[in-house]
C-alpha cells in the first residue's frame, strides 16, 4: 500500500509540473527570446522546463510525509494507517506541494528575467543615445 501512495503522489506531482511546464513554454520561451541569443534561449528554456519538473516532484513527494507510515522508529510510535481519509489528503499535499515548489521558482526566474530586461532596455537607450550624439 505504501508503495502505491508513493506511486501515486509522484504521479500527481510530475503530472503538474509537466502541465505547469507546458502552460508557461511560450511566456519562458519569448522571454529568453528577448535576453539572449537565439542559440542559447532554447538551451536555457529547455533547461528551465526540466527544473520546473525536477523541483516540482521534488515539492510534491514529501519523502518525510511518506516516512510515517512505514515502521515506527521507535518503540512508543505507530506507524499510521492508510485509510481513505489519509490517501486524499496525501494527494493533495502533493498536488498543492508541486504547484508552490514551481509557483517559487518560477517567481524567481521572471524576478531574474525582469531585472535582466531593466538592464538590457538600459544598455540599448545608452547605445541609442551615444549614436545620436
Amino acid at each position: 500500500m505504501f508503495a502505491l501512495l508513493l506511486a501515486v503522489t509522484l504521479l500527481v506531482a510530475l503530472s503538474v509540473s509537466v502541465g505547469v511546464a507546458f502552460a508557461f513554454h511560450r511566456p519562458v520561451q519569448r522571454i529568453l527570446a528577448r535576453l539572449v541569443a537565439e542559440e542559447l534561449s532554447s538551451a536555457w528554456e529547455r533547461y528551465l522546463r526540466f527544473a520546473v519538473v525536477v523541483v516540482g516532484v521534488a515539492g510534491g513527494v514529501n519523502v518525510r510525509s511518506l516516512e510515517r507510515y512505514l515502521a515506527a522508529s521507535s518503540k512508543d510510535q505507530i506507524p499510521l494507517v492508510l485509510t481513505s481519509e489519509r490517501w486524499t489528503l496525501e494527494v493533495y499535499q502533493a498536488l498543492i506541494g508541486a504547484l508552490q515548489a514551481v509557483a517559487w521558482l518560477l517567481l524567481l526566474f521572471f524576478v531574474a528575467a525582469l531585472i535582466a530586461y531593466v538592464l538590457v532596455r538600459g544598455r540599448e537607450a545608452r547605445a541609442g543615445g551615444s549614436q545620436a550624439g
